[in-house]
């Protein structure tokens, strides 16, 4: 078991994220019903035949060479900005690149973001947009439904080779053609250590005596999902029906027996401190902004989960070759510790921790930007699903947890 303390989160008095509105907090705010009702409207839409793409064929002329533009959009509080004479990381790439970039934080959910965009991507129609940044399972929808354009490796070169091992060789990008990690974060266990002893797994979440019903899991089907599967000794990247209704049979029976409290969003934070509950899955991100010296985040005996938040570029996109200069950049080592030492997420690039020294070197330590080689060999992420597997999991998930 490994313990992280929120001591390590603060560093030269900067807080986990500016201004406490994080990329994270913002997607996590609603409960169980506003995530599922949000699901059940958008994923008919991904079903129908003819939404899908061939990309090859639904692709705009590239004005990059003569158009030095570039419009992204982004999660709300997840790029640095600039600070006195320290430039940002978007303003040295405009001075390097000499392209101009129209930076929009208009990413708040990633069903509402789809929302804006299905009729668009769905008939090969242009989105206005050259880059956006989506969280790993509407990533893999988007590529499977054939709206993403392929990236040229040639041009992304820092990206194969800078790319943390843990985020390499997923199941629905294995080799990263389409979607490239811009901040990542990990799922675990938080406890407070003060009304309760520690918390080794999630075993343990759903067993124990002094924790029935004080107990909360996620609202989010893949992250609580996760640890059931890990839990009945399956791989959440690799697992067939069989393993899905044992773990879900094993959260059922955890329900029922009382042992759980509610399925939240990021709102269990403030129950953990006040003691309505004593432990529960949590976002090292939250346990981080909290502050609090009696909350702990434990890496779980099972494992971690792992996610990213990923840049990709849609189809029709117009400038693609300067949103592939884009994904170069931020994979610099000493680009990535900037931005980093900004947002207070999981830094997806190798060998931004040593040139974190340069920058705080009171981050170098910290296991929530830089975890270490064995706390990232623990870490695990749950499996693409096709269309009928997502719809019908989500349907159990639902019984469950609205039950």
């Amino acid at each position: 078991m490994t313990l992280i303390t929120p001591e390590v989160i603060i560093s030269n008095g900067r807080r986990y994220v500016a201004n406490g509105l994080s990329r994270r907090t913002v997607i996590k705010g609603a409960g169980a019903a506003a995530f599922l009702a949000g699901s059940a409207a958008v994923l008919p839409l991904f079903g129908t035949p003819d939404r899908k793409q061939d990309p090859s064929s639904c692709v705009a002329e590239d004005l990059s060479a003569t158009d030095k533009r570039l419009i992204v959009s982004n999660w709300p509080e997840y790029i640095d900005e600039a600070d006195g004479d320290v430039k940002s990381t978007l303003q040295i790439f405009e001075e390097r690149t000499g392209i101009k970039v129209a930076y929009t934080a208009d990413v708040n959910d990633n069903n509402e973001f789809f929302s804006k965009v299905v009729n668009q991507l769905g008939a090969c129609q242009s989105v206005n947009r050259d880059m956006f940044m989506l969280t790993d399972w509407m990533a893999a929808r988007m590529i499977q439904m054939g709206w993403i354009q392929k990236l040229d490796a040639t041009k992304v070169p820092n990206l194969h080779k800078n790319l943390i091992s843990s985020l390499k060789g997923i199941d629905w990008d294995k080799n990263r053609d389409f979607s490239a990690p811009w901040q990542s974060g990990l799922t675990g266990i938080a406890y407070n250590a003060k009304k309760v002893g520690e918390v080794k797994s999630f075993s343990e979440l759903l067993t124990r005596e002094d924790l029935r019903g004080r107990v909360t899991l996620l609202s989010e089907m893949r992250d609580t999902m996760a640890f059931m599967l890990l839990v009945t000794g399956k791989d959440p990247a690799n697992f067939g029906q069989n393993d899905w209704d044992n773990a879900i049979d094993l959260l059922r029976k955890a329900r029922s027996r009382g042992q759980i409290r509610a399925f939240t969003g990021n709102e269990y934070i403030q129950d953990l401190a006040a003691g309505n509950i004593l432990a529960c899955e949590a976002w090292s991100g939250d346990v981080a902004a909290a502050e609090d010296e009696n909350i702990k985040f434990v890496v779980p005996e099972e494992g971690l989960m792992i996610w990213a938040d990923n840049m990709l570029v849609p189809n029709l996109a117009t400038h693609q070759a300067n949103a592939e200069k884009w994904i170069d950049f931020y994979y610099e080592p000493e680009i990535a510790a900037q931005l980093a030492a900004y947002v207070y997420y999981i830094c997806p690039v190798v060998g931004a921790k040593e040139a974190m020294e340069k920058i705080d070197p009171g981050l170098v330590d910290n296991e929530l930007i830089f975890p270490s080689d064995k706390t990232l060999a623990q870490t695990r992420t749950f499996m693409a699903l096709e269309e009928d597997k997502m719809r019908a999991y989500e349907g159990d998930f639902a019984d469950v947890t609205g039950g």
